[in-house]
């Protein structure tokens, strides 16, 4: 279970409670925690609540959850350009955080041939640096690309796993529970987790889990519980997908866990 509690462009207008400052990601961290989270999907923001890679801000707020939850959560990183940064741009934040975990946009990171090489290298040095990486993919067209990226090479099989993006990050998008079906006609060696936009991201969530996959929850897609009523917080959408996994007989991974299974493939 990954909570994604705040993402690139939300503020508190959206919600009060989505978290912005490194305080309240630690606050919402142990809200996540002890709802059932294993691992919190990290954005942070400027002073003036704008998206940000800033390694001095990431290394605030790293430091501050873990204050809050020491290594109970796995800590991922986003590498999203939100419309800002080059690929180059990301990279280079990634590398100065050294994160446990990232997450990457392949259509970012590689927009066109020329940056194969450095996206695989830098692919390379996650590898060899214990940061796993979670490549986002946006549609069943992008992870055939992601499997012939594997095969050529760019992508190292090194530990990785995937995020399948039911639409897009657009105002008003609603994801439905069938448009994950076709990510899941490429054949696939590695685990995945799915997040989905709008009120049936719960459907969505409880759609992916009953297919083995994992879910990421949270504010930063959607705000809503499967009632249709605002949820108070993050951890009251993670809540709802743990009593869903109970029914599915599907165990609840925590960090470790997490970790042990980054280590086995």
């Amino acid at each position: 279970m990954i909570a994604a509690p705040n993402g690139a462009h939300k503020t508190k207008s959206d919600h009060p409670a989505l978290p912005m400052t490194p305080g309240e990601l630690a606050d919402t961290a142990a809200g996540a925690l002890d709802a059932g989270a294993a691992m919190m999907h990290l954005h942070v923001r400027k002073a003036d609540g704008g998206h940000t890679l800033d390694p001095a801000v990431y290394r605030q707020a790293i430091a501050a959850v873990r204050r809050s939850v020491g290594d109970k959560l796995v800590i991922q990183v986003t590498s999203e350009s939100a419309g800002i940064y080059r690929p180059e741009e990301q990279m280079r934040a990634i590398r100065e955080v050294k994160p446990e975990a990232v997450s990457l946009a392949l259509r970012e990171w590689v927009p066109g041939e020329t940056y194969e090489k450095p996206a695989s290298e830098c692919f390379r040095w996650l590898a060899g640096n214990a940061c796993v990486p979670q490549y986002i993919i946006y549609s069943a067209a992008e992870a055939k690309w992601y499997g012939t990226l594997r095969e050529r090479g760019v992508i190292p099989d090194a530990p990785h796993w995937l995020l399948f993006v039911l639409g897009r990050y657009v105002r008003g998008q609603q994801s439905q529970p069938a448009d994950l079906l076709p990510f899941l006609e490429q054949p696939l060696d590695r685990p995945w987790s799915l997040c989905a936009f709008g009120r049936a991201e719960h459907a969505c969530a409880v759609v992916a889990a009953s297919l083995g996959g994992h879910v990421r929850v949270g504010f930063e897609n959607n705000i809503y519980l499967k009632d249709g009523s605002i949820a108070a917080h993050n951890a009251a959408l993670i809540e709802q997908v743990v009593e869903a996994a109970g029914v599915l007989n599907r165990p609840l991974m925590d960090a470790d866990g997490l970790r042990e299974m980054f280590a086995s493939f």
